[in-house]
């Protein structure tokens, strides 16, 4: 089968806040997306570190292998833990990742924290990563209903992510040691930060797109929504999207 066309479009907004620590980039196969941690100072160099390092492991070669995947995020934390020892005012930052991997012909992913990544089929969310987070353990644990993650009292309360010196243990997707999801026309990715998807739900996101043309258009429609609903001082909110033809 011959390569199918991922066509991409980001948007990256600093919300109500004066610093955006959000970071986000595609290359060579690889589209990430990172949240650097508020109040942990230094937040925007980790979430470009992450991204930095990861589109520099994608150029050396295929991140759809899961331990190649699995290394090239390895190799952000220990970067992120570097820049950590190197300058003591950034020894408590850290940051979400999120990655998709594709040949044009499958795909594979990963996160660490509540970035979260979205596959749609045939208009559809198909999959959906779990956060890294206190309020979805208690999804896990029957405890909460999933809608109820949104706007919990502890949803910024992660349980792991990049630069806080425990071991990584990133969640690899489609299945993490399995094949990599072979793609098909009309397929659409999602790949957003925690100010992003606390603004649009999933119907609205699976609306959005089925009056989308493009990748942008369908950003810059969520982005609409999402500005009206958001309070004045709400989060840095940054978005990939792929559509697949």
């Amino acid at each position: 089968m011959s390569p199918l066309t991922l066509v991409t479009a980001t948007l990256s907004h600093p919300g109500g806040r004066a610093v955006n620590e959000d970071a986000a980039g595609h290359a060579d196969g690889c589209w990430v997306l990172a949240d650097g941690l508020g109040g942990h100072g230094g937040g925007e160099v980790a979430a470009r570190i992450a991204v930095d390092t990861l589109l520099a492991a994608a150029a050396q070669g295929s991140l759809t292998d899961p331990g190649a995947l699995t290394q090239a995020l390895l190799a952000a934390d220990a970067a992120i833990h570097a820049e950590q020892e190197a300058e003591p005012r950034l020894e408590r930052m850290r940051t979400t990742v999120v990655v998709l991997a594709s040949d044009g012909r499958a795909a594979r992913w990963a996160h660490v924290g509540d970035s979260r990544l979205y596959h749609f089929r045939d208009g559809r969310i198909r999959f959906q990563s779990a956060d890294h987070s206190v309020p979805q353990a208690l999804v896990k644990a029957g405890e909460i209903a999933p809608a109820e993650v949104r706007f919990h009292e502890d949803r910024n309360r992660l349980l792991r992510t990049l630069g806080n010196h425990k071991d990584l243990r990133p969640t690899l997707g489609p299945a993490p040691d399995g094949a990599p999801l072979a793609l098909a026309p009309g397929d659409a990715f999602l790949l957003c930060t925690d100010g992003w998807w606390e603004y649009v739900t999933e119907p609205e996101m699976e609306v959005a797109l089925a009056k989308s043309a493009s990748p942008a258009q369908w950003l810059q429609t969520m982005a609409t929504g999402l500005l009206r609903r958001a309070p004045m001082d709400h989060d840095n909110f940054t978005a990939i999207a792929l559509f697949v033809a």
